[in-house]
């Protein structure tokens, strides 16, 4: 697998990522670069923290939590990519749909959400970790994956991929089954948990105990602080934001099929000439229940 190195996020996908683990007074710093990067690239450190209620230390740790050596990098950062478009990052993402908007601006507005969740994703996505994930799930005896709601579905499709190639993987929706299968895993056995916020009680708990088991442990998740993933041996990070009514929705759940899908094709290279010829076979198993005209 390529580990050629892709081009950082931006830094509203770092900053959407990183929300839920900030303190109040980081959130506050976050909200405001949000709402105006124009105006904070302008601002001076003092000026930023004075309009935020917080201090100049608080500015500096939300900078370095960013991934960025101070203040000073923020600012030129903010206005290199507030330079690449004319409109703000809230309009320009298509964050928000208002009850007065036409169909035709909802569709525009999911098209650029998810167009924008695809490549943040790409952008954001540890190729090494990845690569860690391929391996496992690879040489695994085992594969658990767990899931529940929307991101169960992402789960099934998964698991009916790396069964067209020959590896066999069980999907588990239900808390008490999920955590039932996990506590029969250890070395050697691959465990993945797929949650957009990566709080999910369901999906934590039988990933903890297959950890525990000794399995290698991946999460996908859009938060790379969450607690899902502070649990993980792998974390595999999407960088999706919610449409309005639409807390996890399908620009979440595509960010996560596109992950997944790279891990299923990094899998089915690894042996190639087995995927194909397990692809081939059940293929052809039901090529007499295709209808043709």
């Amino acid at each position: 697998m390529s580990t050629a190195e892709s081009p950082l996020p931006s830094l509203e996908a770092r900053i959407h990522g990183l929300l839920p683990a900030l303190s109040p007074a980081q959130a506050r710093i976050a909200a405001e670069v949000l709402r105006d990067p124009a105006a904070v690239a302008s601002s001076t450190i003092g000026q930023l923290a004075e309009r935020c209620g917080t201090s100049l230390p608080s500015v500096t740790r939300f900078c370095l939590a960013l991934g960025l050596s101070g203040y000073a990098e923020l600012r030129l950062t903010l206005a290199a990519e507030t330079g690449r478009t004319s409109l703000s990052w809230e309009r320009g993402t298509g964050s928000e749909v208002g009850p007065d908007d036409s169909l035709d601006d909802v569709l525009r507005t999911l098209l650029r959400a998810d167009s924008r969740a695809l490549e943040e994703t790409v952008a954001a996505l540890d190729v090494a970790a990845l690569g860690r994930a391929v391996l496992a799930i690879s040489d695994a005896r085992r594969i658990d994956l767990y899931a529940v709601a929307g991101s169960a579905a992402v789960a099934e499709d998964l698991r009916l991929r790396l069964h067209r190639i020959g590896r066999g993987a069980s999907s588990w929706s239900d808390v008490h089954t999920a955590l039932a299968s996990s506590a029969l895993l250890g070395t050697g056995d691959v465990a993945v948990g797929i949650s957009h916020s990566g709080e999910t009680i369901e999906v934590l708990e039988p990933l903890i105990r297959a950890g525990r088991q000794g399995a290698t442990t991946v999460a996908v998740t859009n938060y790379p602080r969450s607690p899902l993933a502070q649990v993980a041996g792998i974390v595999l990070v999407t960088a999706a934001r919610d449409v309005t009514f639409r807390t996890g929705g399908l620009a979440g759940r595509h960010a996560q099929l596109l992950v997944l899908d790279a891990l299923y094709l990094g899998v089915a290279q690894r042996d190639y000439l087995l995927a194909e010829q397990a692809f081939d076979a059940t293929a052809d198993a039901v090529t007499a229940h295709r209808r043709r005209t």
